[in-house]
């Protein structure tokens, strides 16, 4: 018996019987001779970790542009603290913990530069339209490894698609990242409201904080105990009602007074407009777009402004400037 075979059957013996178990997954689109040392699942979330587009979330905004300081979240670091969340929750469930740290690695892979503001724009360009969770399909089908993709399981793959608030995801697993990554951003999005400024504790409403607790560890806490004491033991994953009416309140906050209205987002204009003019200039010189996006093109029939959207979307913030520069800046020069 090899050790994928050992782990599986501790899955099966130790799980919740409404587990995703590694061996009952429904598989790949193209056959993969087994792993004998790790599952289905670890073997996605390490085919994610070592993607590029995962080592491009370093760089990419979370909430706040070009903020002054290293202590600001970034796409990257989201991205860990759900992963985290999310696999403390899938533990005290008795959840696939390998399946739901894939899902929550996996989810923000076609995020742009610059935040939604630049999902915004790239949906405002594209005629097909543009969001972050398709997106994020694309890249784990399509895009990494010069275009073969990661061959993902269809667990994961369904996990980053349906992650959105709206979503409704096909396991449990999937589910448990798809409430953490809301506690996750509600929450370190306080944290760096705070620290830029524009937050006290003060400032958050009562009636939420009541119910939540008065830091972000005390929220933390009560949202994480908010999912767990609620659905521990039951053929769903939800958070009790009271907790989650108080973050449905919260989160309507952080947008009236932090995401839409706010000094954080006083350059976002100044950058849809540079991912604008990068759009204009990719359509009519598509030959400078990298290979793996033209054969896109190619092998899937499809239209070039999608090939640039994918190009523009893979970007980190200090690319996207770059290229600008390098395209439409004069650059100094001496005489030899």
């Amino acid at each position: 018996m090899t050790i994928r075979e050992q782990t599986e059957a501790i899955e099966e013996k130790i799980l919740s019987p409404y587990a995703a178990l590694s061996k009952n997954s429904l598989g790949r689109d193209r056959e993969d001779d087994p792993c004998p040392l790790r599952t289905c699942y670890q073997q996605d979330r390490d085919r994610i970790l070592h993607s590029k587009a995962f080592r491009r979330l370093k760089d990419k905004t979370q909430v706040f542009l070009a903020p002054q300081g290293a202590h600001y979240r970034t796409r990257l670091t989201h991205t860990l603290e759900v992963q985290q969340i999310a696999r403390t929750v899938a533990r005290a469930l008795r959840l696939n913990e390998d399946l739901t740290e894939a899902i929550a690695l996996g989810h923000d892979l076609g995020h742009t530069p610059f935040g939604h503001a630049g999902e915004r724009v790239l949906n405002e360009l594209c005629p097909e339209g543009f969001n972050h969770y398709d997106q994020g399909i694309r890249v784990v089908e399509r895009l990494e490894k010069d275009g073969r993709g990661l061959n993902l399981t269809k667990e994961v793959r369904d996990g980053i698609l349906q992650h959105r608030v709206d979503g409704k995801p096909m396991t449990l697993e999937g589910k448990v990242v798809q409430l953490c990554d809301k506690i996750a951003y509600i929450n370190h999005d306080i944290d760096d409201a705070m620290r830029a400024g524009l937050l006290t504790e003060e400032m958050l409403p009562r009636e939420f904080t009541a119910v939540l607790g008065h830091s972000v560890r005390e929220r933390l806490d009560t949202m994480v105990h908010g999912i767990i004491d609620y659905s521990i033991d039951k053929p769903q994953v939800e958070m009790a009602p009271r907790i989650k009416d108080a973050v449905t309140g919260l989160r309507s906050f952080m947008f009236n007074h932090v995401y839409l209205h706010s000094i954080a987002k006083s350059e976002e204009g100044k950058a849809q407009d540079l991912l604008r003019t990068l759009y204009g200039y990719y359509i009519v010189h598509d030959q400078e777009l990298p290979h793996e996006y033209v054969e896109a093109v190619w092998i899937y029939n499809e239209s070039w402004s999608r090939a640039v959207c994918d190009y523009i979307a893979g970007m980190t913030d200090a690319y996207a400037i770059e290229k600008y520069k390098e395209l439409f800046l004069p650059r100094p020069w001496t005489m030899t």
